[in-house]
């Protein structure tokens, strides 16, 4: 457990005397929470008698379990940028926490978990309810503290908030003893402005920025790929700015996705297993390989002996632990994207490379061909996870944010799903989390009430968080929730099927009236099993003022293409 050194700690004034509790309740107010995703239970009980009070200042979402909380602040930061908190007691109540905290880290999601813990004189004495939530947790966070004395409490907090959201962002957890809770001591409170030996925003070299610049003036195939970092440091403009002036093609990673307009012309689509067909395939024909706030996940390059071999990479990135970890660079520009950018652009030469962006052009027009015209406009057979979203793009225009959850139809709804606004696709990328989708939308549209949200969600992974109804009900959260129900894990049928001679082994579903249940929740619920109701279902759906959810019957055995398959290089997509 790391202890802070004296010069961490601000010199504080006396001026009020109040319990821990309390002082964690006005921390979180101080960093200007609003909002706050929670379970009670014994180790965490003052705190949550402190919140009583503060009602009208800090608004409390009682999940129906702590993953779901965890889930639901991520999706509450991924919509507002905010940092999301999630709260717990000790021992089950903490270990509930791992799984949203494993995925905010690698998927760099500002978020701040605050645990109870057994008293101070009970720790490492397999007291009820006692976990080392502390050592559980250190390989998933940020940073993390157990605090053991309320003196601590303002500093902790205040240094957990600033490292949660500076830099490449992450979650902290912070663990209190219940006896600290209890304690009287005088409070203040000051916001961290720095950490001693932690540097989260490096200063790209300007004459590293010069070779950059040379490099893509220089090239004849230039190809851009970016990531959630365009998002994180909100870089959106200078982002368009960069790839106007050039002229470069630009494809996005599932967690950069809506940081670009997807109908921007040079947005070039998807990369990855299950992307576009022109940027897995160009990847291996681009001369300067251009990659901006994304970390070259295993998904997105596939065979990394294979990978853009043929071309000189520039890496601008937050994190030093990215730079040549999985893809070595001509140029690394370290630093935050959105000041990179503004020092980069000027220095490129105005572009069109449309010969280049032509080649992608084709590839799109085989691609819609082979694939696409079938998957979201078929005329015949069974209904397609495609042609739903196609619908939903229709009644939305674009402009609703749309969470999902993991597998099939989250590769179907990052494919397909048209975004006009940054902040509007809210997934589980780097841990793949099933059951994520359910309590991230609740909050997502707590976080963003004036949008659309629509949770796109497959039968196994629903079901994993489906207690979760119980809060949007609770909350009368408008949440609209997509149920593509193919009656099996569908990603794993798919590849039991391409790779496994169809043994699909312990993958098929029995699965609930999901109608029934749902409106057991005090829910509104349709289901459609015929295409001729489906554009009437999902107007209805869409313009609820409440909650509602719509299940539709997809094709059982339907799969996702293009596809690279595992350990193969990206040039090897396969369309069919």
């Amino acid at each position: 457990m790391e202890t802070l050194s004296l010069s961490e700690k601000p010199t504080v004034a006396v001026t009020e005397n109040i319990t821990g509790a309390e002082a964690v309740v006005k921390s979180l107010i101080a960093e200007g929470t609003d909002t706050i995703f929670g379970y009670p239970g014994g180790a965490i009980m003052p705190v949550y008698d402190a919140l009583f009070h503060y009602q009208s200042e800090l608004k409390h979402v009682l999940t129906r379990h702590e993953q779901g909380a965890t889930h639901a602040a991520q999706g509450f930061a991924r919509a507002t940028g905010k940092v999301g908190v999630a709260i717990a007691t000790s021992g089950p109540g903490a270990t509930n926490l791992i799984t949203g905290i494993a995925d905010a880290q690698i998927d760099s999601t500002p978020m701040v978990c605050i645990t109870g813990q057994v008293a101070s004189p009970l720790l490492g004495s397999d007291a009820f309810q006692e976990t080392d939530i502390v050592g559980i947790s250190m390989p998933v966070t940020k940073w993390n503290y157990q605090i053991t004395c309320a003196e601590e409490i303002p500093w902790v907090m205040a240094k957990a908030f600033y490292i949660a959201k500076s830099g490449r962002p992450g979650p902290v957890l912070i663990d209190i003893t219940k006896d600290a809770q209890f304690q009287s001591f005088d409070f203040e409170y000051r916001k961290c402005e720095k950490v001693r030996s932690y540097n989260p925003v490096p200063k790209a070299d300007p004459l590293k920025i010069k070779d950059a610049a040379q490099l893509i003036n220089a090239a004849k195939r230039p190809f851009v790929l970016f990531g959630q970092g365009i998002i994180l440091s909100e870089a959106e403009k200078e982002f368009q700015d960069f790839i106007e002036k050039g002229g470069l093609p630009a494809a996005w990673t599932i967690m950069g996705l809506s940081a670009l307009d997807t109908s921007h012309p040079l947005n070039v689509g998807m990369l990855g297993m299950h992307g576009n067909y022109g940027p897995n395939l160009l990847t291996n024909e681009c001369d300067v390989l251009i990659a901006i706030g994304m970390r070259f996940d295993d998904r997105v390059t596939g065979d990394l002996t294979k990978y853009a071999k043929q071309a000189k990479v520039v890496h601008i990135e937050i994190d030093p632990a990215e730079i040549d970890k999985n893809v070595k660079t001509e140029v690394a520009l370290l630093g935050d994207a959105k000041s990179v950018l503004q020092q980069l652009t000027p220095l490129i030469q105005d572009n069109t490379h449309d010969n280049w962006l032509q080649q992608f052009k084709d590839c799109d027009a085989k691609e819609k061909e082979v694939v696409i015209d079938n998957e979201i406009a078929p005329t015949s057979g069974e209904m397609t996870m495609g042609e739903v979203i196609a619908r939903i793009n229709k009644q939305t225009n674009g402009d609703a944010i749309i969470v999902t959850d993991v597998g099939q139809h989250q590769m179907m709804a990052c494919r397909y799903a048209h975004f006009k606004k940054s902040k509007s696709n809210i997934t589980s990328g780097g841990l793949g989390t099933m059951g994520f989708c359910l309590p991230a939308a609740l909050g997502a549209k707590i976080g963003a009430p004036e949008r659309e949200v629509v949770a796109v969600i497959g039968d196994g992974g629903f079901q994993m968080t489906i207690q979760e109804l119980a809060t949007i009900a609770q909350t009368e959260a408008a949440v609209k929730i997509l149920i593509l129900n193919n009656e099996f894990l569908g990603m794993v049928r798919q590849w039991q099927q391409l790779f496994f001679d169809k043994r699909y082994s312990h993958t098929h579903m029995v699965n609930p009236d999901f109608v029934a249940v749902t409106k057991g929740f005090g829910i509104d619920a349709v289901m459609v099993d015929k295409r001729e109701n489906l554009d009437e279902a999902v107007k209805n759906f869409i313009q609820s003022e409440t909650s509602c959810l719509l299940e539709v019957r997809v094709g059982k055995e339907n799969n996702v293409f293009p596809m690279v398959p595992s350990g193969a290089s990206v040039a090897e997509v396969r369309l069919s």
